[in-house]
């Protein structure tokens, strides 16, 4: 094939000129080896914003370089390697040698190639490789910021006052306490997250995807208020240490606290709540300016943090060993002996707010009320989950990375614990709120600078991840309140970190750290219960999907630390933990009322999934005793006629499903079959299966949709009434509209149909319930007055009786009385079969007027003329229909033929089928003429009568009665008299 070098050009500048366009909206062609030089690529392009009736199929052609081997002959190469003959071609283009097949499978938005069946072409893009982002690894990307996240301001400032208040002894109780409660935690994540791939929302993802999108935001909004909550704490760490290293930075005068019942003779001084405030507003700001810059940003400065961290420990550890040589100071004592026997016991009292000493103080410490100032100290086992997208490994890092970093830190409060309670008496354990720069080595300034700059770290990383946390809750579409806060990909949260830095700078406002330090544990808690939870049931399915690489986990160590969290909550405060599940739990309302409906394959699904298999195995295959019986309709959707292409199923149907359950509780299974071949309209079946489950929705009935493709209604129907279902949980009543059409619109099709389907379920022993007048059946909303008409002549188990109950429980019936009409033979059974039937009626719990009819009665009674005239009409279309039959017959040479099959004709016993229905529908009309409902019972059709005769016998029978439900039970009781 040859082409001009300018045709080719020129098509190259057109699709250059399209952009990326190229790349993502075009179906290419596999790349085909030719004979000359140049290899060329037809694209078909296709504008996906062009509607379907006016798409514009252009022909684009590439002119890709190749080398060109000695002899002038192109290497057959392809876009992704060497282009050979495939040896699967047996399974079509769509092999896992292709790498999109792959990246299908993790979830990455791409279009999957088509089918060759579909007749289009394989899909390939050809791009440059984008230059991949610097990935971290375990060391840096998550062991450092869990190590700086969990070595915060409690450490510095409040952990040799815990020391003092507790003694060793509980210090070191309350240390394993919450330490072992974020390792059980730690152990639970790295179960979830070694499970598969990623993305951004740290602990709302991995929480959403195993417990759901209701649990996910709601848990993922509260852990977003505690990140934003920890960032305000932090500040106001920061600030406090810089007012107390530099008291002369105070705008406002010194609060000065007199020390009640120590040794200690001087003032202990305190920063002024408003310089708090006012120094916490303008670091926030300041810290907001660093989080606008971006991501980039925050890592370059991040390993500045860390520094003095490490030098900060170096120097109070050191400060520790030379205290008593190097600087002697009161009360502290160097490594003694004496200190430790003298801290070891607790020394539980009444402070001020500011954590001093005083008999008249507002709180009274406890165990429980350390656990809630302390446990912030152990948080921070989520910041490597946070930064899942940036490592190069994240189901080796994240475990590795975050069990290092809390076991070191645990390690690290077990000896501080026992060093701190060894280098100084209680009273300066408790008066000096900054022991660590006290006997911090050579100078206290080190430390100072410490401090600021870790929790300064902290707080930054608080004000990071938080707007991500927002923004990935938000980017998941399931709240429309959060819309706001959505963010493109690779863009920065600007929005969601506006409302973090309100929230940080209105908790700064409060100004007291031991106010807000319960707030957080709370929201920390409840994060950490949920990734407890989600593990312990992933790990109790134990669902096919579920093979975590980190294979250190039990189900039971995730229940035990999801009721560790549980406790720790109720010990810190029963109040907050109120509130906090309150919280939880109104977000969750919220999300189920409001929230857009997500399916993320979450555990309950699988639980859901395991309790209908274990309910349907305990059902087993014998027959549900009568008290626990349940009606489960199938229910045929369009059988006679056609509807309008937008209408799936009568609307008049789905409201007589909802009458046939009590208080909506069952299920319902919709039915339609599409005749045709199955392999021609398989497509067309999923897409009327969708249609229908959605107007099932509409219409509030609890069901499911299923379409059935088969060569005609006959066998669609036969093959659905043997595979329907499972166990006992099989559909039990057939439920279809009458064929009111099938003479008017002259469909002699239908007689043969109609009675197959009554006879197949008569084999399947499933009970038939065919509604006449289905068009004029009531709505929830349209009341009925009068009575509900019971027409009982043959023993159909109860059914009966049990349906026009269930439509007392209805609105639109619930002002009805029920009557019972009973047809006996003979007169002397009527006062017999009254008192039966009475005593019957009120064994079952049911209230109804019995009236018995004899048979003798018919004889002189008048028939109503409707009746006379349908009767008479009646006749001379089986008489005529007869004389066919016996013509044909006589012409072929055959027996009598009838829907395809020999029949044989008793006229007498003809007549006496139309005269019973005749005599039958006189007297419903005579005292049912009025009534909300009448129910008859649906005579089986008889053994050798053509289709034809039976539908008239049925015609007659439903004549001039206006809503009619016509109903066979089968071969068993649905009612029971027994308790």
């Amino acid at each position: 094939m040859h082409s001009s070098k300018d045709e080719i050009e020129g098509d190259e500048e057109l699709a250059a000129s399209s952009g990326s366009g190229v790349s993502r909206g075009r179906r290419y062609s596999p790349v085909v080896a030719h004979d000359n030089d140049r290899a060329v690529l037809e694209m078909s392009s296709i504008d996906p914003r062009s509607s379907s009736s006016t798409q514009d199929h252009k022909k684009v052609k590439v002119n890709i370089q190749q080398d060109v081997d000695s002899e002038g002959s192109i290497p057959n190469h392809s876009v992704n390697g060497p282009q050979r003959e495939s040896k699967l071609e047996l399974f079509g283009f769509d092999s896992l040698v292709n790498i999109l097949g792959l990246k299908s499978m993790t979830g990455d938005q791409i279009q999957a190639p088509p089918s060759p069946r579909d007749g289009g072409n394989v899909s390939i893009t050809l791009e440059r490789p984008r230059p991949t982002a610097v990935k971290s690894g375990t060391l840096m990307g998550v062991f450092v910021p869990c190590l700086q996240n969990i070595m915060g301001i409690i450490y510095y400032i409040r952990f040799s006052w815990i020391v003092g208040m507790a003694g060793i002894g509980e210090s070191l109780l309350l240390v394993a306490f919450c330490g072992s409660c974020t390792f059980l935690t730690t152990i639970s994540l790295s179960a979830i997250a070694t499970n598969g791939a990623m993305k951004g929302g740290g602990p709302y993802y991995l929480i959403g995807r195993a417990l759901g999108p209701e649990v996910g935001v709601s848990i993922g909004l509260c852990f977003f208020l505690g990140n934003a909550v920890a960032g305000a704490m932090y500040v106001l760490g920061a600030v406090e240490t810089f007012l107390d290293a530099v008291p002369a930075a105070g705008i406002l005068r010194e609060t000065v606290t007199k020390v009640n019942g120590t040794n200690i003779a001087e003032p202990i001084t305190r920063p002024s709540l408003h310089d708090l405030q006012i120094y916490g507003i303008v670091v926030t700001i300041l810290l907001c300016f660093i989080v606008f810059g971006g991501v980039k940003m925050i890592n370059r400065v991040a390993p500045a943090f860390l520094v003095p961290v490490l030098l900060s420990l170096m120097c109070i550890f050191t400060g520790i060993l030379l205290a008593r040589h190097d600087r002697p100071a009161v009360g502290i004592t160097g490594l003694s002996v004496k200190s430790f026997k003298e801290n070891w016991g607790p020394a539980y009292q009444r402070t001020s707010n500011a954590g001093i000493p005083d008999p008249n103080g507002k709180i009274y410490w406890s165990f429980n009320a350390l656990v809630g100032l302390f446990f912030p100290a152990v948080t921070g086992i989520m910041a490597g989950s946070n930064r899942s997208a940036s490592l190069k490994d994240t189901q080796r890092s994240i475990p590795v990375g975050t069990l290092a970093a809390t076991l070191t830190t645990s390690g690290l409060y077990l000896v501080s614990v026992l060093i701190f309670g060894s280098v100084a008496t209680r009273d300066k354990l408790l008066t000096d709120r900054l022991l660590t720069a006290t006997i911090a080595w050579p100078f206290p300034a080190i430390v100072y600078v410490g401090i600021i700059l870790s929790t300064l770290g902290a707080a930054l990383q608080s004000l990071t991840g938080a707007p991500r946390l927002l923004a990935a809750i938000a980017n998941d579409d399931i709240l429309p309140v959060l819309n706001y806060f959505k963010v493109v990909d690779g863009s920065e949260p600007h929005a969601a970190t506006f409302f973090t830095a309100f929230l940080c700078i209105g908790c700064v406002v409060i100004g007291n750290l031991d106010l807000i330090s319960p707030t957080i544990t709370m929201f920390y808690l409840l994060c950490y219960a949920g990734v407890n939870l989600s593990c312990f049931l992933l790990d109790l399915l134990d669902a096919p999907s579920w093979r975590p690489r980190w294979k250190f986990h039990h189900w039971s160590i995730s229940l035990v630390g999801a009721l560790l969290c549980v406790v720790i909550m109720f010990l810190i405060s029963w109040s907050f933990t109120v509130v906090s599940l309150s919280l939880a739990s109104l977000i969750y309302y919220y999300v189920s009322i409001k929230g857009k409906a997500g399916d993320w394959g979450d555990g309950f699904k699988s639980a859901y999934f395991q309790l209908a298999l274990r309910s349907l195995r305990s059902l087993g295959a014998s027959q549900v005793h009568p008290k626990n019986w349940y009606p489960i309709p199938l229910i045929f959707c369009r059988p006679w006629g056609k509807l309008p292409e937008n209408v799936p199923c009568h609307p008049k149907l789905a409201d007589f499903a909802n009458c046939m359950k009590k208080k909506g509780r069952g299920m319902s299974i919709f039915i339609s079959i599409i005749d045709g071949d199955y392999h021609e309209r398989a497509e067309d079946a999923k897409a009327a299966c969708k249609q229908l489950s959605t107007y099932i929705d509409y219409k509030n009935c609890e069901g499911v949709a299923e379409i059935v493709v088969a060569p005609n209604m006959s066998e669609g129907f036969r093959g659905i009434v043997q595979t329907m279902g499972l166990g006992n949980l099989k559909p039990n009543i057939i439920v279809m509209r009458y064929p009111e059409i099938w003479r008017r619109e002259n469909l002699t099709e239908i007689p043969a149909t109609f009675v197959g389907i009554i006879n197949d379920c008569v084999v399947a022993n499933k009970a038939v319930v065919i509604v006449k007048g289905l068009d004029e059946w009531p709505n929830e909303y349209q009341r009925q007055y009068g009575t509900i008409d019971l027409y009982w002549i043959v023993r159909d188990g109860g059914l009966m009786l049990l349906l026009s109950q269930l439509l007392l429980t209805k609105d639109s019936f619930e002002g009805c009385k029920i009557q019972v009409f009973c047809i006996a033979e003979e007169d002397s059974d009527a006062e017999g079969l009254k008192a039966d039937v009475k005593k019957f009626l009120y064994d079952l719990r049911m209230q109804a007027e019995v009236i018995v009819i004899s048979m003798k009665s018919w004889e002189g009674q008048g028939e109503q003329q409707e009746s006379i005239e349908a009767f008479s009409a009646a006749q001379r279309r089986i008489a005529s229909y007869l004389a066919e039959m016996k013509e044909r017959a006589e012409r072929d040479k055959t027996p009598l033929m009838a829907d395809g099959k020999p029949v044989v004709v008793n006229e007498q016993q003809v007549e006496k089928f139309l005269y019973t229905t005749l005599k039958l529908n006189s007297t419903i009309l005579k005292y049912s003429r009025m009534a909300a409902v009448v129910f008859v019972s649906l005579p089986p059709p008889p053994a050798n009568h053509p289709a034809f005769f039976y539908m008239e016998y049925m015609d007659l029978l439903v004549e001039n009665v206006p809503r009619l439900l016509i109903v066979r039970g089968y071969r068993r009781d649905v009612v029971t008299l027994f308790t």
